[in-house]
């Protein structure tokens, strides 16, 4: 951690010469997982030549090696750095509905760099943020990343262990990060639809909680403004009362505003998942 932490002192625009070298290894060198990336961009958009979807292919690989270099940065940059670089939009959702003495789902997808939603949260309000992780495999990468979202504070919980603090989400109001986007293993409930022209499968925990316990949602919009400049936009997605809303309709309601949010900057999703694997 005391190397990372060094390297992570450097300016960003020397950590961006790293990005430009790694990028040239994942494009033209070990041509990092090609063969995902351009499946999923096929189906996604159907109506783009060759041509456009390899070009969104080779801005994804800058996206994706300039995420590394944001991501370690985020781990000591500045409230003042960060502020310049980072726009967060419409904060008043989320502590007007926390005010009201009731918690908040925030949900978003994995769009760049949404590591930077997550501390941005925590860095711009008042009202207490949890952000929800699945656990990395690996324990030093794991306990990296989640030092980098408590930088500017906050508490992360894994996945398992929400299960037993969201009872708590009542009495202790306070905005929950979800990654709605993510791809629940076959042994959760899932619920399966279209997204993207494909079908696949999504959590629907914020969908479950908001209903049980009337909760506000809220949706991360995410956009790039430049290189390593981002904006968030804190957009209402569904709030109480629920009695005449449809089952699945809260879930729905967010992949409609992903795949809106992924086409209006393509590359700024993550394509080398293996998101509609059922």
């Amino acid at each position: 951690m005391f190397a990372i932490r060094l390297i992570s002192r450097l300016p960003l625009s020397i950590l961006y010469l790293l990005s430009d070298i790694l990028y040239l290894v994942a494009r033209f060198g070990i041509k990092y997982r090609k063969e995902v990336i351009d499946e999923n961009l096929k189906f996604a958009f159907p109506e783009k030549s060759d041509a456009e979807c390899k070009s969104i292919r080779n801005k994804f690989y800058r996206n994706f090696t300039d995420s590394f270099a944001e991501t370690i940065k985020l781990l000591t940059i500045s409230e003042q750095e960060f502020e310049k670089r980072f726009q967060l939009v419409n904060t008043d959702f989320l502590e007007e509905a926390a005010s009201s003495g009731t918690s908040v789902l925030l949900v978003s997808g994995h769009l760049f760099n949404w590591e930077m939603g997550v501390i941005g949260i925590n860095q711009a309000i008042q009202t207490p943020v949890e952000t929800v992780y699945l656990k990395v495999n690996n324990p030093f990468f794991n306990n990296l990343i989640n030092t980098i979202r408590t930088h500017f504070g906050g508490i992360v919980t894994e996945k398992r262990c929400f299960r037993r603090t969201m009872l708590t989400l009542a009495k202790s109001p306070r905005v929950v990060l979800l990654g709605s986007d993510q791809r629940p293993p076959s042994s959760e409930k899932r619920y399966k639809r279209d997204f993207l022209n494909r079908p696949a499968v999504f959590f629907e925990g914020a969908e479950f909680l908001s209903k049980k316990m009337n909760l506000h949602i809220i949706y991360g919009k995410m956009t790039k403004i430049k290189r390593g400049h981002y904006r968030y936009e804190m957009i209402k997605l569904a709030e109480p009362p629920f009695d005449k809303h449809l089952e699945h309709s809260i879930t729905d309601k967010f992949c409609e505003m992903l795949e809106d949010n992924i086409r209006l900057q393509p590359d700024l999703y993550l394509w080398s998942h293996k998101r509609w694997k059922i």
